[in-house]
């Protein structure tokens, strides 16, 4: 296949799995809030996990073609691409105010998880025992997450819909998913075809390409945040998505793959070990100092470029 066809394949699989991704956040928390679910449980649950659904069908598509690295790469790169270029450039140019009491059970959380992950990986796949203790810990973040919402929440009302409205948000969602389907199928494929042209792994593409991809929303999310000069960033949506990229997404690809994920050589030498570095400059301090410093960024965003230069 001609690259540029490949290249167009690529941008047009993150689109897809971009504006898929809106829409189908924006309809499943509208759906939810008619149906009279609490604000606090919808916040908490359903738009986190739809959030990650990008993330979530990129890595189990790959997974289930049989192209493990990439599953892989792209969960634990997008956790990567989290701290180390969207935290980071909010460390730069906002001042983060760290709740403590309130998000250091999840930061612990996210640094148990990585913890796990490494550790069950060390032979060389992700098995039975690696995936009962990363849910775990996803269940834990998601009572943690009702916990704090709950304690936030004021009493919620049902919301009434028209008609149209609730016809319009259908094919939002049902949209929305066969966007983020089809854009993470374009994306796995023409990864690949991508990777094989230039002559690296898998892993590389999905660790760089694949994961920035997908978190472009944030990234997005963040410039506008510093644009408009807001003082607040919530690192706990940041969190909160990092868990689910490691205890959730990761349990799952090794279910497709049968019980058991190859983990590359590769990845437990460097991409682990960078992504723990990163999670720990980016929450130890503020777990510490409850506020974010402009040199913490640049250092994070300096190992983030180190990075990609040793993977590339």
């Amino acid at each position: 296949m001609n690259i540029w066809i490949t290249v167009g394949l690529f941008i047009l699989g993150i689109i897809l799995t971009i504006k898929g991704g809106d829409l189908f956040v924006d309809a499943s928390s509208w759906i939810a809030e008619v149906s009279g679910i609490p604000k606090f449980v919808i916040g908490a649950t359903i738009v986190s996990l739809a959030t990650t659904m990008p993330e979530m069908l990129v890595s189990i598509f790959a997974a289930a073609a049989g192209k493990v690295d990439m599953a892989v790469g792209n969960a634990v790169g997008s956790v990567t691409a989290n701290c180390g270029l969207i935290l980071a450039i909010a460390l730069i140019f906002m001042p983060i105010v760290f709740d403590r009491k309130k998000n250091w059970p999840k930061a612990a959380l996210l640094i148990a998880a990585m913890t796990l992950l490494w550790v069950c990986s060390l032979s060389g796949s992700l098995g039975w025992a690696g995936i009962v203790l990363l849910i775990v810990v996803v269940v834990l973040y998601i009572i943690e997450s009702l916990h704090s919402a709950r304690q936030e929440e004021s009493r919620s009302e049902k919301v009434s819909a028209t008609g149209k409205e609730k016809a319009m948000n259908v094919v939002k969602f049902l949209v929305g998913a066969a966007a983020i389907v089809g854009g993470s199928q374009l994306l796995v494929n023409s990864g690949s075809d991508l990777a094989k042209w230039l002559g690296v792994p898998e892993r590389v593409i999905a660790v760089t390409l694949v994961a920035v991809g997908t978190s472009l929303p944030e990234l997005v999310t963040t410039l506008t945040a510093i644009s408009k000069k807001q003082a607040s960033l919530s690192v706990g949506n940041i969190i909160g998505a990092n868990i689910i990229d490691l205890s959730l997404i990761l349990p799952l690809c090794a279910l497709v793959s049968g019980g058991s994920l190859p983990v590359a050589a590769q990845s437990l030498a460097v991409d682990f070990p960078a992504c723990m570095l990163l999670l720990l400059i980016g929450l130890v301090p503020l777990l510490f100092r409850q506020k974010g410093a402009k040199l913490q960024g640049i250092i994070m965003l300096a190992i983030y470029a180190g990075y990609l230069v040793i993977v590339l």
